[in-house]
């Protein structure tokens, strides 16, 4: 699967690819997120009668909504390493912190994104209104954790960037995806102090990842616009 991605996105990629063949390093994440994905599976048994099957059924969105989020951190994973292929002892050491936080963090995933699908009958069930705030507070801190990993493996290839060769365009690249993974932690930070200070309104803290749409399409305008200014000729 990474090749198959990594020939569709090599195409748009302004950066050149320095890795065509997964590593170890990526061999072993994919188990890692093979079984993370097993994790937040609905159901590891074949239903045996029809309401079983509803039940389970119901499970879907969550399962949806926890897959689309590991395989974004998976593909945001991928294109570093295909990128870069830095398979040095702070890369493997970011990128074991990362698989870590990924498995330690998929139940906390699967149960928010299920309470937030349930009906409110459910959801009464499955939380009291005290643990709300701590359940965002969970969720908050591991999404800013992934975000600064992201950022600290950017930081890292930058300051490879002479034994890379990176290309002045390719810096420019580097850094401004590594400024991105500042804002998405500035986001999780500003929804951990809404929920701290409004603890009987915690869950509301929630919308403000609903901004993640708004900050990309705006910074990464922003930084199309000073490309082309700084690079015409690219």
């Amino acid at each position: 699967m990474r090749e198959k991605i990594a020939r569709a996105t090599k195409k748009t990629d302004s950066i050149t690819w320095r890795s065509h063949e997964p590593s170890r390093i990526e061999t072993f994440s994919d188990a890692a997120f093979a079984f993370a994905i097993t994790l937040i599976i609905v159901s590891l048994e074949v239903p045996t009668k029809f309401h079983e099957l509803m039940e389970t059924m119901k499970g879907g969105v969550s399962f949806a909504l926890c897959f689309a989020l590991l395989f974004n951190i998976w593909n945001s994973q991928n294109v570093f390493f295909r990128r870069y292929g830095l398979t040095d002892s702070f890369t493997i050491a970011i990128n074991a912190v990362l698989l870590f936080v990924v498995l330690i963090y998929t139940y906390p995933l699967k149960f928010l994104f299920e309470l937030i699908t349930s009906l409110p009958a459910k959801q009464a069930t499955m939380i009291e209104p005290g643990q709300i705030q701590p359940l965002m507070l969970i969720y908050s801190a591991g999404l800013i954790t992934i975000y600064l990993l992201f950022f600290l493996m950017y930081r890292h290839a930058e300051r490879w960037a002479e034994h890379l060769k990176l290309t002045p365009i390719e810096l420019y690249e580097t850094r401004t995806n590594k400024y991105m993974n500042v804002i998405c932690m500035a986001i999780g930070l500003v929804a951990i102090s809404m929920a701290l200070l409004v603890p009987g309104k915690a869950g509301m803290s929630g919308f403000v990842y609903c901004t993640f749409p708004i900050a990309y399409s705006t910074w990464f305008g922003y930084r199309g616009k000073k490309r082309r200014k700084l690079f015409p000729k690219e």
